[in-house]
This record gives C-alpha cells, sequence and structure tokens, in this order.
C-alpha cells in the first residue's frame, strides 16, 4: 500500500504535511487524541500534527461490529450534545466516524484497530464486549477490549488510554518523583496477576496464553495510538513490565 510523504489537508490548507516517526507523545490537531509513532506534520512553525489515519481517513467505511451500519467521516461531532467514541468510551471532541441511522461514534484510530493483535508469542483478538473483568480496572463495563485466545485476559481500550495518560504525566510532564513510584507500585504486573489466576481457577496450571507481561500490552497501546506495527516499546513498558 503506497503511503504518501507529503500530502495537502483541508483543515491546515496553508501548508502541506510531511509524514514523519516520532517516539514523543503528541495531540492530534484532527481526532484531538493522544498518538505516537508515524504522524503527518506542518513543517513550518505551525505546530500542527495528525495521526496518519486521521489525515488520510476514508469518506466513509464499514465495521465487521456494526456490519448493519455505514460510517460517515467527520471533521466535528455531529450535533449539539456530547458524543462518546463506542470504542474507547472517551468524548469525541474532533475527527469522527458516525453512523446517521445507529448513532454510533468512533475515532478514527479506534476504527482502525486491527482485530487481531500478535505480540510473537500470542493473538489478542478485538472484542465489541468485554466477557470477564478488565485486568486494568476490575469491570466488566461497556466499551471494546482485546482479549487473549484463552479469553481470560481482558483489557478495555478505555483502560490502556488511562494507562498512556498516567504514564505520559510522569515521564513527560515532571511530575514529581514520588508520583512516578506511586504509579510503578499501583501498575501491577499483568504476568504475576494472571499467573495467581490460573493457579486458583485450574489447580495450579498456569495458561501459557495468559502469561502477558509489557510485550502484549505494548502491542495494543501501538494500536491505539495509530501505529499497530508495535514499534512503540518505551512509553509505558516500563511501568507495567516491573
Amino acid at each position: 500500500m503506497k503511503i504518501d510523504k507529503e500530502i495537502p489537508h483541508p483543515i491546515h490548507s496553508q501548508h502541506k504535511l510531511k509524514l514523519e516517526y516520532t517516539e514523543i507523545p503528541f495531540n492530534c490537531d484532527g481526532c484531538k487524541e493522544a498518538g505516537i509513532g508515524l504522524k503527518y506534520k506542518c513543517q513550518q512553525q505551525c505546530e500542527f500534527d495528525l495521526h496518519k489515519v486521521c489525515a488520510t481517513a476514508a469518506p466513509s467505511f464499514t465495521h465487521p461490529f456494526y456490519n448493519k451500519c455505514e460510517f460517515q467521516f467527520y471533521y466535528q461531532p455531529p450535533g449539539a450534545g456530547k458524543r462518546l467514541c463506542d470504542a474507547c468510551r472517551n468524548e469525541v471532541l474532533g475527527f469522527v466516524y458516525h453512523c446517521k441511522g445507529c448513532g454510533f461514534d468512533l475515532h478514527p484510530c479506534c476504527a482502525n484497530l486491527p482485530q487481531v493483535l500478535d505480540d510473537g508469542e500470542r493473538n489478542l483478538n478485538l472484542c465489541l464486549q468485554i466477557s470477564s473483568p478488565c485486568h486494568r480496572c476490575g469491570a466488566k463495563g461497556p466499551g471494546w477490549c482485546y482479549r487473549s485466545q484463552c479469553k481470560t485476559y481482558n483489557l478495555h481500550v478505555s483502560c490502556v488510554k488511562e494507562l498512556l495518560v498516567e504514564s505520559w504525566q510522569a515521564m513527560y510532564l515532571n511530575v514529581d518523583k514520588n508520583k512516578v513510584r506511586e504509579m510503578q507500585t499501583r501498575i501491577p504486573s499483568l504476568k504475576g496477576t494472571l499467573k495467581n489466576h490460573h493457579m486458583r481457577g485450574r489447580g495450579g496450571k498456569v495458561g501459557k496464553c495468559c502469561q502477558m507481561a509489557g510485550g502484549a500490552v505494548r502491542v495494543i497501546v501501538s494500536a491505539i495510538l495509530g501505529d499497530p506495527t508495535a514499534l512503540i516499546a518505551a512509553v509505558v513498558g516500563g511501568f507495567i513490565s516491573k
């Protein structure tokens, strides 16, 4: 698939945008959500960035979770009321895919989340609804999730976004060291927690597909941020794998 290295865009018509890769978090000026990895950036002094998927969003698309819907692309959320993305449950503040018939809304990055992620050892499947408590929040609330093949490990897309915000506040916004230590203590080890779960439920036998440490979560993180190539390892890995 051809990727243009430089493009014009209607909401920033004064300058062309150039494709670049960054490991420093940015705020997309289209969907207003966090990003990292591939982006289109104004090379002048405008401080204007777009996720690659936001910059090249198709006018319409269909999604396998909503096979009776046709989503249309909008630069601003339609209507006067508050709208939430049905995938991550975050408020829609900018670019959005919206189905007029059903009222569903999806951020462009959420709309493009891969159905299956591979962290090198196991597959993580994108699911419309969570089947068992989320590893992060312990709840079964609404929103999409990624689930391991054995259906034991579940992680809300929304919870990954919350984890990112906390991590970036500690890493990039110069919060004090006590805050960083507090976060490192509060975020559990995925591998340890899941091992204990299997020992309680399966007589001590640990399911291999659920021995998930930071690597699997980093794959999910990279997809949510608009770069499903899993090149982003350093953003939250240090917090999750401790």
